[in-house]
């Protein structure tokens, strides 16, 4: 590796040369003029690019970057305004290549773009109460086919005792359960998603995920992570898979390899909002179990912003409290119904609530 590197540094140092000079982060000549740029930005607003020229350099062109793409190119020390509207929420990469008396010079910078989005507080009613597997410690929750489907873990409870982590149908009316199939005690399940007669289940700590036969649940592979990171929450658009891993971020990955192919980062207004667990996709927006939060975050998954809260904290007093009670963990949408069914981990009980607009 440090061989390829130390090459690959050689053949971008002549590169650079033949284009009239070597390339050199350089933020002693230029910087970025901090009096027309800020720390935050909304997605409604501009942010306006220039440098300042501390050495009065001869100037002959600026090429401007954001998060690596080349948003334009000025003649001499000229600004370029740049609008947010159609980028992610978090980190914005600033950067610019300054061309000056036959050499090159790289000069970073970063800002913040964060929500302008007020969350709405959704309100809702409870539509029926099914029995659920107290046993059950809920990862994930998804229905097919009239089916309900979970994942659970191996949580621990107070005395120290495990649960085994399952893949398993259920009968969501009476918490029958149809089918299971038991991971190792090493394996900690997580959240599980189903698309194209498949379903995709994550782990928390091994670094993998696994695809089953969805009606025979036949693993049929084991996917790694594309990075070392843990495995919480999946979802589908129905062609991609959205995972989180306990940061702000949901990755967009690749259903056939896991290779991230996109993401984006959760916020509501100017805050980043971490552990977002079990997701569920519903109507082209992503529901978020907020872990140990007992709510819902609706998201935006073109650019990350929570656009609206579902408090459930109620719904944990209403279920039998035991020494393994655990938080709210678990949303399936019935698209027939229009309905969530929500439940917790190591709940008794599995709410089946509507949301009022």
């Amino acid at each position: 590796m440090k061989k390829y590197n130390c090459l690959f540094i050689i053949l971008l140092a002549i590169s650079l040369s033949n284009c009239g000079g070597a390339k050199k982060e350089d933020n002693s000549l230029f910087s970025f003029e901090t009096a027309s740029t800020k720390k935050q930005y909304v997605p409604e607003e501009s942010i306006n690019l220039s440098l300042s020229n501390s050495s009065s350099k001869e100037v002959d062109s600026i090429v401007f970057y954001i998060n690596d793409v080349k948003i334009g190119t000025t003649k001499g020390l000229g600004k370029l305004s740049f609008e947010f509207k159609d980028q992610k929420l978090g980190n914005q990469n600033l950067k610019a290549i300054v061309y000056y008396e036959g050499e090159l010079a790289e000069i970073n910078e970063q800002v913040e773009l964060v929500s302008s989005v007020s969350p709405q507080l959704l309100k809702y009613t409870i539509v029926n109460t099914y029995p659920h597997d107290v046993q059950a410690y809920t990862q994930g929750l998804e229905f097919y086919r009239d089916t309900l489907f979970e994942g659970t873990g191996n949580g621990s409870s107070p005395s120290g005792s495990k649960g085994i982590s399952s893949l398993r149908k259920t009968n969501f009316k009476t918490g029958e359960v149809y089918k299971k199939i038991e991971l190792a005690e090493q394996y900690f399940g997580e959240g599980i998603t189903i698309l194209n007669n498949k379903v995709y289940q994550l782990t928390w700590l091994n670094n993998e995920g696994y695809v089953y036969n969805a009606d025979t649940f036949k693993k049929e592979k084991t996917i790694p992570y594309f990075k070392k990171m843990e495995g919480w929450g999946l979802t589908t658009d129905g062609k991609s898979l959205y995972m989180s891993d306990s940061s702000e971020t949901i990755h967009i990955l690749n259903p056939d390899t896991f290779a991230e192919i996109g993401s984006i980062n959760v916020y509501s207004l100017a805050n980043k909002v971490k552990a977002v667990n079990e997701l569920e996709w519903i109507d082209g927006k992503i529901y978020g179990n907020v872990y140990q939060k007992d709510a819902i975050a609706v998201i935006n998954p073109k650019n990350g912003a929570v656009e609206g809260i579902i408090n459930l904290a109620e719904l944990k007093t209403k279920i039998k409290q035991t020494e393994n009670t655990d938080v709210l963990n678990g949303i399936a949408y019935n698209s027939k119904t229009k309905t969530l069914f929500v439940t917790g981990k190591n709940w008794d009980t599995l709410f089946e609530i509507k949301i009022i607009e």
